[in-house]
């Protein structure tokens, strides 16, 4: 039986960045699960246990023993270790898509000391802006072609806390034990691509933009497959 793919959104977007590319693998046969991350900045932290339980909860969808290959975009790879340790699903491989990486061992800052400098002055109340909302649209625009999947992406954002990103996710000893991958789209994210690589990973290439799952749907899902056969 295939692996189903678990499309994780980073926590500073939402899941319709992954709803184009669930709908190519579906219509494929590939079976797929979408779990929502948009509420996991309320309460207080850390947040990475509640990541943790959104994929969980979602998985319930999924029969017991199924095998699942997790696809974590942006700063979603952070919490892959987390996920495969904390899944009841056996985790058959993992993508990186244009993704920050864990750290090989201990644990790893979800933002470094120049990213928490800069977005110290945005929080107001202990709290962020839209992702967006941080950028010069000169920044922005071109992550987008169309202005209704901008629209939907901008309003599904949700205002996360400073706190969210000034915490430390745990890497349980072991947890690339299964294949990893590395979809990159373009820079910043060609460093990471070649840690990736250097980790033994195989890596692969489909130039864009950061959201450019968004923008080529149907070669992401190819590439994802194509990814997941050879993990």
């Amino acid at each position: 039986m295939q692996s189903v793919f678990v499309l994780v959104h980073s926590p500073s977007v939402g899941p319709s960045t992954w709803h184009p590319v669930a709908a190519h693998l579906l219509a494929a046969g590939h079976r797929v699960r979408v779990p929502s991350l948009l509420h996991i900045g309320s309460g207080d932290p850390p947040f990475w246990p509640r990541v943790v339980d959104a994929v969980r909860d979602d998985l319930r969808q999924v029969p017991a023993g199924s095998s699942v290959t997790l696809v974590a975009h942006s700063n979603a790879g952070l919490f892959v270790p987390v996920l495969r340790a904390g899944l009841d699903h056996p985790v058959a491989g993992s993508v990186f898509v244009d993704a920050a990486l864990p750290a090989r061992t201990g644990a790893t800052p979800v933002a470094p000391p120049e990213l928490l400098e800069f977005l110290g002055p945005l929080a107001v109340h202990g709290r962020l802006p839209r992702w967006t909302d941080w950028w010069d649209e000169a920044d922005v625009a071109p992550m987008f072609r169309d202005p209704a999947v901008r629209r939907t992406i901008v309003e599904e954002q949700p205002t996360l806390p400073l706190s969210f990103y000034e915490q430390r996710i745990p890497v349980p000893d072991g947890w690339d034990d299964h294949p990893c991958s590395y979809l990159l789209f373009g820079p910043p994210y060609e460093d990471l691509a070649a840690e990736a690589r250097a980790r033994g990973w195989r890596v692969a290439h489909l130039p864009g933009a950061h959201l450019h799952q968004t923008v080529d749907p149907a070669g992401t899902a190819r590439r994802l497959v194509d990814l997941a056969a050879t993990t």
